[in-house]
């Protein structure tokens, strides 16, 4: 996995996800408390989950095949779809079911300074899990907002850390409250309510992760920027004088897939075209390194063949007006 995929956040969350679960888990089994339960079972998968992109990472490395001809950079997006599967399943409707059970069955918790103290270990460690995907991220964030950043970002991990960390630390919030009321008041039945905030909680965050990740499965076009590098880079005013459509396309994270149909001039030979399509394909992956997939189609400029390929909605190329004339 390349740096930008946040390889030391995935490990430092693995890490604390790990050491809290064991300590919430002997926290349950000495107090009896449902949010410690509920908060358990979401460390185990949010633990689970940092597997999950770790090994995505690692499936995505593997060379391009006959059967997959432009490799398997898409492994990634769907470990990270996975992870949603699992916050939604094992982290929130569990946490949901466990809070009904309490609120039906409330009673009182036992020995509240393990589920206290444990809490308080959990804030510290997931603090600095989340700080690790903070720092991480910002070395690719550039000037985006922290939700321009989750919606826009080609490589899942980050944003998965991200809001895993969050949603953890929100959740321990949430636990501290129901088993601090339920302390204070003698009633079991706020932990229950507190396991239940958390379970909807890990619901919609799992929702957002899932709706992210589904845009990249779809396949998603190159950003603003690199979209207009790569529009400045073919041009060279020479043979190719301009650009007819252009698409791109995110094969994975760090691999870009290029399609454009470019204008030259109607008297060049097909020597000199050869030859500047192999210029613009290199100007492209000095703009754009990640644009290692390039299709380059030569052609007479048409304004009725332009006009029309700004719509991904029509078939460049296809049938109706043709692009030469």
């Amino acid at each position: 996995m390349s740096a930008s995929g946040g390889t030391k956040a995935i490990v430092a969350a693995l890490a604390a996800n790990l050491a809290i679960a064991a300590a919430k888990f002997v926290a349950f089994l000495f107090s009896g408390s449902s949010s410690m339960l509920a908060e358990s079972v979401h460390s185990v998968a949010d633990s689970g989950n940092q597997g999950l992109l770790l090994l995505g990472g690692k499936k995505a490395k593997r060379e391009a095949t006959p059967q997959h001809p432009f490799g398997y950079g898409r492994e990634r997006y769907i470990y990270a779809f996975l992870v949603s599967i699992v916050l939604f399943s094992v982290g929130g409707m569990f946490a949901i079911y466990e809070g009904y059970e309490k609120i039906k069955h409330p009673h009182e918790i036992e020995a509240w300074y393990w589920p206290v103290g444990v809490l308080a270990f959990a804030i510290i460690a997931e603090s600095f899990s989340f700080r690790t995907a903070i720092k991480e991220s910002n070395e690719t964030r550039g000037s985006l907002s922290w939700t321009e950043f989750v919606r826009r970002a080609k490589a899942p991990e980050l944003p998965v850390v991200l809001l895993e960390d969050l949603g953890a630390l929100i959740g321990l919030v949430l636990a501290l409250a129901g088993v601090g009321t339920a302390l204070a008041t003698g009633n079991g039945v706020w932990d229950g309510i507190g396991t239940l905030c958390i379970g909807v909680l890990l619901i919609l965050i799992a929702l957002i992760l899932a709706a992210e990740t589904k845009s990249l499965l779809l396949g998603e076009s190159a950003g603003p920027d690199e979209v207009e590098k790569i529009k400045a880079a073919v041009v060279d005013s020479d043979t190719v004088t301009g650009i007819i459509h252009m698409r791109t396309l995110h094969l994975g994270p760090e691999e870009l897939l290029v399609a454009a149909k470019i204008a030259v001039k109607h008297d060049n030979t097909a020597s000199e075209v050869a030859d500047a399509i192999n210029a613009a394909e290199d100007r492209i992956r000095n703009a754009v390194p990640i644009a290692r997939v390039i299709y380059l189609e030569p052609d007479i400029y048409s304004e009725s063949a332009a006009a029309e390929g700004s719509d991904p909605a029509k078939s460049p190329g296809g049938p109706g007006p043709s692009a030469a004339h």
